[in-house]
Order: C-alpha cells, then sequence, then structure tokens
C-alpha cells in the first residue's frame, strides 16, 4: 500500500477522506474490541485511532506490560485484519481524561522534575521507553504492509508550551524506529498552532475542535498558507460528547446538532471521532481536570456521550452520524451495528467483611520516617496512604492540620473517625479530645487522580499523599510510619476475613458469586458510599455517592466460569450487606 499527503490523502494513488474513531483498547474489554471495531465500520469510518498510555505499559520504571487490556498489538491486529486503516498517537503525553495524561508516576521521585520539557532524566525515560514500544509498531506501518498510516509526536503541545527543541527531540526518536508520517494536533487557534506544530520537520498539522469547522478550518488554512505547506485538513479530535466529573449532571449533546457539525467537517476535510466509544476507567487510572484553586477528579465512566455507550450498544447518535456520512461520503460502507447483551446478574448476600485497621499489618508493611513522604518517593503511583503516628498525653487539641497534600484525607483517633477533608476543606485546622495518655493519630488519605491537562502539570500537586506534613499547633509532628495501599491483587489475597469487623471504619467486604458462564452486568452502588470494587483482584474503578453514575460496569473478561470473588473496599463507615446487579446504568 502506498500513502501520500499531498493536498489531501492518497492510498495507492486515489484521493482518500479519512473517517476515523477513537477507540482506547485501554478502555475497553478485550473481548469486545472486535464487535466495537465492527461497529466502527457500520457506522462509515475506514480508520481507527488511539491513544498509547506511557503509564499502563510502563507501570515501573523498567517493568513493561503488554498483555491484557494493554495488549496494543492484538488491538492493532484486529483492526488491520478487518482492513481498517490505523492512527496511533503514542506520544509521552496523551491527556485523554487519563492519571497525569498518561505520564507515569515514577517521573516524580525526581525532585526536580519537568515533564513536557528538556528535562534530562524525562527525555532518557522517553527514550527507553519508545526502545521498548516502538519495535512493536513496526510491523504495522504502511510502509511494512501494514494498516498504520500515521503517528502522533507530542499532544496539544501548543496548548502547553512552545519547546520546538523538544519536540524535534521526540521527531527524532520516532525517526529512529518508524518511517510513517507523523504529525501534531493543536487547537485551532493560532497560537496554539504556532506554539505546538514543527514547520521545518515536515510534519502534518492539525486541530481539535467539536465545533465551527469552519473557523477552525480557516486557522489551520492560514497556518499552511503561512507556511508554505501544501496539507488536507483534518480535524483529529471531533468532540461529539465530553467527560464527566463526581458531583456534576452527566453532559449531553443533541444528536441531530452534533450530526451537523459533522457534515461541516466532511465538507472540507477528514475526520477523527473523540470519541467513538469511551468505555471505562478501570482502575486508579481516571484523570483530573484543573478547576482553578481546587481539582475536578474524572468519573469511572468514560462514556463520554460518544456514538457507542460505555457498554458498547448504539446510540441516536450513532445513526445521525451513519446518516451524515453516506449523504457526504457515497463511498462510504455503512451497516447494521452489533448490540451487546448485559444482564441483570441479580442480587448477592455479603458473606464476610473486616475493618482495615484490623488487617492493615497484614496487607502492607509500614516504611518508617521522620517526617511524611508523598506517594511517588514510596514507590507507589495509585489509591491510597494510611499515615500513623502517635500523639501523648490527655489533652484537648485545639489546633492540627495537614499541610500540602492531596486529595481527601479521613482523620482517625484512637481508630475512630473524627474529620474528613477534600477540595476547599483539605488543610484547616481541627480541633478533638485525646482520651488515653498514648494515642494513635491515622490519616487515610485517596489520590483522587492527577491532573491530566493544564498548567498544574508542571507543579507539586501532581505528587499525592502529604508533601509537607501534619501541624499540633506550630510545629510538625515527626516520626511516622507509612501504609501503602495501592490494592495490587497480592494485597487483596492478604487480607484476613477472619479478623475483626467494623463497619463504623473503613472496611472491606467480600463475596463468591458462582456463574454458569461469563457475562456483562453493571454493580448498582448507589447505597454504598465511597470506596472501590474489585472482581478476581481485578480493579473495577471508583463509585462515591454524590454521582453521576451510580452504577459500575462490570464486563465479561473479568468474571470467569464458576467461583468469582468480588471484594470492595468501603471508606465512609457505611455498612454494606449485600450486592445488587442492574442491566443498565443508573445516572443522576
Amino acid at each position: 500500500m502506498d500513502f501520500k499527503i499531498k493536498e489531501k490523502f492518497y492510498v495507492d494513488g486515489q484521493p482518500v477522506k479519512l473517517i476515523s474513531g477513537a477507540v482506547h483498547y485501554f478502555r475497553i474489554p478485550p473481548t469486545q474490541w472486535r464487535q466495537t471495531l465492527k461497529n466502527l465500520q457500520a457506522m462509515g469510518c475506514n480508520c481507527v485511532e488511539t491513544y498509547i498510555p506511557w503509564n499502563l505499559h510502563e507501570p515501573m520504571k523498567g517493568q513493561f506490560n503488554f498483555s491484557g487490556l494493554a495488549d496494543v498489538i492484538k488491538f492493532l491486529g484486529i483492526a488491520e485484519e478487518l482492513g481498517l486503516f490505523i492512527i496511533v498517537r503514542p506520544s509521552p503525553y496523551i491527556c485523554g481524561e487519563w492519571d497525569f495524561g498518561g505520564l507515569p508516576a515514577w517521573l516524580l521521585r525526581d525532585g526536580n522534575m519537568r515533564v513536557r520539557s528538556q528535562h534530562p532524566l524525562y527525555l532518557q525515560a522517553i527514550t527507553d521507553y519508545y526502545a521498548v514500544l516502538l519495535p512493536k509498531l513496526v510491523p504495522y506501518q504502511f510502509t511494512k504492509g501494514g494498516k498504520l498510516l500515521m503517528v502522533q509526536v507530542e499532544n496539544e503541545y501548543g496548548s502547553y508550551s512552545e519547546d520546538k527543541v523538544y519536540l524535534k527531540f521526540l521527531v527524532e526518536e520516532l525517526r529512529k524506529f518508524l518511517n510513517v508520517p507523523l504529525f501534531t494536533s493543536d487547537g485551532g487557534w493560532k497560537e496554539a498552532l504556532e506554539a505546538g506544530t514543527l514547520t521545518e520537520e515536515n510534519l502534518l498539522a492539525t486541530v481539535n475542535f467539536g465545533s465551527d469547522a469552519a473557523g477552525n478550518f480557516a486557522s489551520l488554512q492560514a497556518y499552511q498558507k503561512k507556511n508554505g505547506l501544501v496539507q488536507p485538513l483534518m480535524c483529529m479530535e471531533f468532540w461529539n460528547g465530553w467527560f464527566n466529573s463526581w458531583q456534576k449532571p452527566i453532559i449531553r449533546r443533541n444528536p441531530q446538532e452534533t450530526a451537523e457539525e459533522v457534515r461541516a467537517v466532511l465538507q472540507k476535510g477528514s475526520i477523527n471521532f473523540y470519541m467513538f466509544q469511551g468505555g471505562t476507567n478501570y482502575g486508579f487510572y481516571n484523570g483530573c481536570s484543573d478547576a482553578g484553586r481546587d481539582n475536578d477528579p474524572q468519573i469511572t465512566s468514560y462514556d463520554y456521550d460518544a456514538p457507542l455507550t460505555e457498554w458498547g450498544a448504539p446510540t441516536d447518535k450513532y445513526f445521525a452520524i451513519q446518516k451524515v456520512i453516506k449523504e457526504e461520503v457515497p463511498t462510504a460502507k455503512i451497516a447494521e451495528p452489533i448490540y451487546p447483551e448485559v444482564i441483570n446478574l441479580g442480587t448477592y448476600s455479603i458473606q464476610e467483611s473486616v475493618g482495615l485497621f484490623a488487617v492493615l499489618e497484614d496487607i502492607t508493611t509500614p516504611i518508617i520516617h521522620d517526617y511524611t513522604l508523598p506517594m511517588e518517593q514510596l514507590g507507589q503511583n495509585f489509591g491510597y496512604i494510611l499515615y500513623r503516628s502517635s500523639l501523648v498525653n490527655k489533652r484537648y487539641i485545639e489546633k492540627l492540620k495537614i499541610v500540602n497534600a492531596s486529595d481527601r484525607v479521613q482523620f482517625f483517633i484512637n481508630q475512630e473517625a473524627v474529620a474528613t477533608q477534600y477540595q476547599e476543606t483539605l488543610g484547616q485546622e481541627i480541633s478533638f479530645e485525646l482520651k488515653k495518655e498514648q494515642n494513635e493519630l491515622s490519616l487515610l488519605v485517596e489520590n483522587m487522580g492527577r491532573n491530566n491537562y493544564g498548567p498544574k502539570l508542571v507543579a507539586d500537586t501532581q505528587r499525592k499523599g502529604i508533601r509537607s506534613g501534619v501541624m499540633e499547633d506550630i510545629h510538625y509532628i515527626s516520626d511516622w510510619a507509612h501504609y501503602c495501599l495501592e490494592f495490587t491483587s497480592e494485597q487483596l489475597a492478604k487480607i484476613d476475613f477472619s479478623k475483626a469487623a467494623n463497619e463504623k471504619l473503613p472496611s472491606f467486604y467480600k463475596t463468591v458469586i458462582h456463574l454458569p458462564q461469563v457475562v456483562n452486568t453493571f454493580l448498582d452502588c448507589s447505597r454504598f458510599g465511597k470506596g472501590v470494587v474489585f472482581v478476581n483482584g481485578q480493579n473495577m474503578g471508583r463509585y462515591w455517592s454524590i454521582g453521576p453514575v451510580k452504577t459500575l460496569y462490570i464486563p465479561d473478561y473479568f468474571w470467569q466460569e464458576g467461583a468469582n470473588e468480588v471484594i470492595i473496599f468501603e471508606t465512609e463507615g457505611i455498612a454494606i450487606d449485600e450486592l445488587r446487579f442492574t442491566q443498565l446504568p443508573i445516572m443522576e
């Protein structure tokens, strides 16, 4: 296959309009990849685009993962088998409402780290990562007989910085292994395009937007003319929906209005739908938006109001867009989509429970230090940390406060809850009575997701846990035990449910469900407080009673025939006595 970029895209000498859809393999169960890609084709698309998140594939420095949800090679193989063109975005930073924009948290162990810059250790980490990742992409290039057409250099860099030396470094690293065209994608305005692109490197410049195709493409054309470029117009991210955050209404976009905006794009150039199917932020991988003084963590569901739902069902938006594609591109091939099967799995009683404090020493070994350490310095990327110290003498403490912490902190004195702080209250002074001569102070800190976009990517706030310390009156408290609670499958297996239960405190709840076959279903979390759900040792994501989505999607991929262990970690002192499943999500 021959692929050329001129005033249009050409495949084997014939002009081609790329009609692509974003599908993040890491947000969709592998058992459903083929179904999703077939539905992409059925809507009229001839191409699939995907990010590659660095932090998923190199969770610890030098330790790589390309299996399960991270099996990008299998995903690309299915796309190629179905005859879809492929666009890959393996830039170190992906945004994507994904923790730290895809950058691995272990970068933050360097106190001077500056990501997306010329920081030597950052650049070396990219070189090391690409040396493992990029050879895996080589066979899929169109120059090797595959379907991979283009690869992205960086992601919306013009909305962050303008360091051309850094961008050129990325180009050089990519071209060590790949010989397909490279591109950039930025906001559709003059300043973003000039900051985020590399004219002299012969890169394709694309723009991202969700409306006003005429205005955004006019900006791109002005950039092309100014720099003497002859390139096609492409919207690399057409935002057909939006992501959602806790305690805010679900964001919806009218299907017909969306479809008409799609028409405007197709009349002028090529398109990549962001998203085609959003999927789910499994584990602790949800990102966090910059909300000024505070932050705005995203929820587990990444439904995105996309043409396919979180669980893969076609929507009214799907059919509205399909109709427009057929009208504007008569050669596009459309078909009837595939519908997933989702069932109500029923109701199951909780069989065992145990308090966190009862098993703390069993599941994690404390790290002792004279002052509090942030999560990354403890070698931990995600989850919770329990910080513990002691306070002596019976007395009344008037002023105790946490200094410089993220994100949500629960205070316990002698294993009794005394306060919870989050966002606007975090760091405020609290008062309480010490009733013993020796008193145990425990602080359960939850990492609710690192920023994935904006100026805070360079700030110390990306480091989670307690960064400075805990003060009584005007002095820092010393001598701390750090209990790391990332809740790996190995850590969960160490929970001894025969120990004491205490439903008023953070607790684990367990039941075993026997299934004759694997299924797709939703867990109803509407009566829970806040926490995480694990199925067969795998993290299904967070729930929180403040909404807006009150269920967790648990697809067939995570179940197994026979016995299935479900564990819930509930932090709010709410007793859980049963698990209820449902056929559809519960949304506010």
